[in-house]
């Protein structure tokens, strides 16, 4: 029997359809609440006896089957570090830690997981074994049962695993609650630092980019904007948006954790710009028309930016290629291929269009090029991905180009975050059907 058979009983293995997961989770939920209703209330001297609960020291006192589990910096519930374990073959991707608990004992389990499916569970209990999960989910979603340990059960062995043939899931902050069983868990939180090394790392005509250095102990981070709490965010940067154009706003940054919240960081200023992210050039003419430049040696002729026409209103860069990150693009320029044109070279073409009245955009896909948005973190990926581009190039916006498909609904998704966090003046484009062109295009040809 394999590991998901023997803890979730009466589930059988997927075969592509999803209504007997579904049937099965009606089940299980009406079991736990059973068990819910059985369990009494903690008390003031219960902890949470879980080691490395939140991964903050890699796998350290967790074991995972055939190398399936690593730690990873994004997404996070909280900390720096969360568990990304991948299902393979026959393999469901168990991370297991061995807890200890005392006899004849309470406890609620508890873990936040994100991504494919997701079980929690624990077995050894001397008592009935249980478990809980969720189908897929986008966004980070707490699991949560409750157990009773046996007359002699000294510990017992909590687990998280996937489905087989789903894709990868995440953990973060593992909970055993309930009395000490003596065998340690992760000290007890106190207050965190103050932020240091906030900085402005750069403005447009409504936001303000901000970066910190990150905080030992904390596991979120409060945005002020003039003494006000404006956003609250678990990474060491964060999009303040909503500004107005050529106003100056003092930012201060504050740590949090379970213990409470630390005392305000030294307060900086940032200046938001006159106009948009990029070079500006004034509005586009009612027809506007727009090229491909590539930023490699397809076998055309190589061309700086610098060289494309003046007839082309918008200059579409291809192209912007996937990154590890789901639905991620980062953006690299061929220098060799290009006869040496240097990075400070191509961002100084890029203004010199744009103080003639043109618009560059950085184009996304092509023939050979995928990306995969597929649901709200991918989206959020790409369209803060995007934005960094926006902010290290000067591009004036993007190009859709995405050849072989997309998700209509996370692509709005995506494109609507990049437009809040990028302000008015985003120059958005798109092919409205897949083209016969592909990555060798040039602007040589035009399109309306």
């Amino acid at each position: 029997m394999d590991h998901a058979q023997a803890h979730a009983p009466g589930i059988p293995r997927p075969r592509g359809r999803r209504i007997t997961l579904w049937s099965a989770a009606t089940a299980l939920a009406l079991s736990v609440a059973g068990l819910t209703a059985a369990a009494g209330p903690a008390s003031a001297a219960d902890v949470d006896n879980v080691k490395n609960a939140g991964f903050e020291s890699g796998l350290t006192n967790w074991t995972c089957t055939s190398g399936s589990g690593t730690t990873v910096s994004s997404p996070v519930h909280g900390g720096s570090s969360a568990l990304k374990a991948t299902p393979a073959g026959q393999d469901d991707a168990q991370c297991t830690q061995t807890v200890a608990v005392r006899p004849n004992s309470t406890y609620t389990l508890s873990a936040w997981v994100q991504g494919g499916y997701s079980y929690l569970g624990v077995t050894g209990t001397g008592t009935t074994d249980v478990s809980t999960w969720t189908p897929d989910t986008a966004a980070w979603k707490q699991l949560s049962t409750t157990f009773t340990t046996g007359a002699s059960t000294t510990s017992v062995t909590v687990y998280t695993h996937g489905w087989y043939g789903q894709a990868a899931y995440y953990a973060d902050d593992v909970s055993v609650y309930g009395p000490d069983g003596g065998g340690g868990g992760d000290p007890a939180p106190t207050v965190p630092a103050a932020p240091t090394g906030l900085a402005v790392s750069s403005t447009t005509s409504s936001s303000a980019s901000l970066s910190w250095s990150p905080v030992s102990g904390a596991t979120g981070y409060n945005v002020y904007r003039d003494g006000t709490k404006v956003t609250a965010v678990t990474g060491t940067s964060a999009t303040v948006t909503g500004l107005s154009a050529s106003t100056s706003y003092g930012f201060q940054v504050t740590a949090t954790n379970a213990a409470g919240e630390s005392a305000k960081s030294a307060s900086v200023t940032g200046t938001t710009a006159s106009s948009g992210t990029g070079g500006g050039g004034g509005a586009l003419p009612k027809h506007a028309v727009t090229g491909y430049w590539q930023n490699f040696n397809n076998g055309a002729t190589v061309q700086k930016l610098s060289d494309v026409p003046s007839s082309y209103d918008i200059v579409a860069v291809a192209f912007a290629d996937a990154a590890s990150t789901p639905g991620a693009v980062t953006f690299n320029l061929d220098s060799a291929g290009l006869g040496g044109y240097t990075v400070d070279q191509f961002k100084a073409d890029i203004k010199a269009k744009q103080a003639a009245g043109k618009k560059v955009v950085v184009s996304i896909g092509g023939q050979n090029g995928t990306v995969s948005i597929n649901d709200s973190a991918s989206a959020a990926n790409f369209a803060n991905s995007v934005y960094s581009l926006m902010q290290t190039y000067g591009f004036d916006g993007v190009d859709i180009d995405l050849e072989n498909g997309l998700n209509a609904t996370y692509m709005t998704q995506a494109l609507r975050s990049l437009s809040s966090e990028a302000g008015p003046s985003l120059i958005i484009t798109m092919a409205p059907r897949r083209s016969t062109c592909s990555r060798r295009r040039t602007p040589t040809s035009r399109r309306p």
